[in-house]
């Protein structure tokens, strides 16, 4: 029998995994989804065949697993009144919430739990996703496994050993889908001002975008080299990348990378405090 399994929140991300869980012939039955709107639960249990309440307390009674999916704002009131039960029924508590510390959760839910902290990017909702996961000392190794499984549902998953790296995760893979989007945005819109039409601008942007990723993935050989394969010398690459070196877009990137890491850890000063 599977491990029984509660999702408080059934958002978009929630229903990206337990879509996930059911795909990869997790049991139907062993899965909760506590969500406050009945429309929202109702359609849950009729997608997915889970049970779905709209009471956490009701959804939680005898889950071995426990997700905490809840937008980051409302965390705080959540954890505390799921804390008395949690404490007796020593579940596993995952965290799918951006910029929360896995200390502020611990401290609402009663300190000693075991806790894993994800950092899931928005493909996840098409299985595409990359997500860091962090493990607080009291996870064990099967629990660890347990986390992963679940996750793994959504894309790739990498663990990191200190939960301050999950700062840099939100700058690479949590913030960079939007990264890309605005590449490309930017691509697009000087594909027609060099003459293409719309159309034509977003099918070859998106497209070699497509193509670049999957040949970076599935090459064994680093970006740089691929990189230098296209750039012929004397040739138009050459040309274009020598634009990009001459404004200094490493810099940029580097810039904008620790600007987002820094403003993870605001973030989570904020959010953690106690109301």
């Amino acid at each position: 029998m599977s491990t029984k399994i509660t999702f408080i929140g059934g958002g978009n991300m929630a229903t990206s995994l337990i879509a996930g869980l059911i795909c990869n012939d997790y049991i139907a039955s062993d899965i909760t989804v506590a969500e406050p709107d009945q429309k929202k639960c109702d359609k849950l249990h009729q997608l997915y065949a889970v049970n779905a309440f709209t009471d956490n307390q009701q959804a939680i009674a005898d889950a071995e697993i426990i997700v905490l999916a809840v937008k980051p704002q409302v965390m705080q009131p959540v954890c505390k009144a799921l804390a008395s039960t949690v404490q007796k029924t020593r579940p596993l508590v995952i965290s799918i919430a951006a910029g929360l510390l896995s200390k502020d959760i611990s401290r609402w839910l009663g300190d000693n739990i075991s806790m894993v902290r994800c950092m899931p990017n928005t493909p996840s909702l098409l299985n595409a996703g990359a997500t860091g996961l962090f493990a607080n000392e009291n996870v064990s190794a099967s629990q660890k496994q347990q986390a992963e499984q679940i996750l793994s549902t959504a894309g790739i998953t990498v663990w990191v050993e200190q939960e301050t790296l999950l700062d840099a995760v939100t700058a690479v893979s949590g913030s960079g889908p939007a990264y890309y989007f605005l590449f490309m945005e930017a691509m697009q819109n000087a594909a027609e001002k060099l003459g293409l039409n719309q159309q034509q601008a977003k099918q070859l942007t998106l497209q070699t975008a497509l193509g670049a990723a999957r040949m970076a993935i599935e090459s064994d050989d680093d970006v740089a080299i691929l990189r230098n394969r296209v750039t012929s010398k004397g040739g138009t690459t050459e040309q274009a990348i020598k634009t990009f070196e001459e404004r200094q877009l490493q810099d940029i990137v580097m810039q904008a990378m620790q600007a987002a890491n820094d403003k993870a850890i605001d973030l989570a000063a904020i959010l953690g405090k106690d109301e």
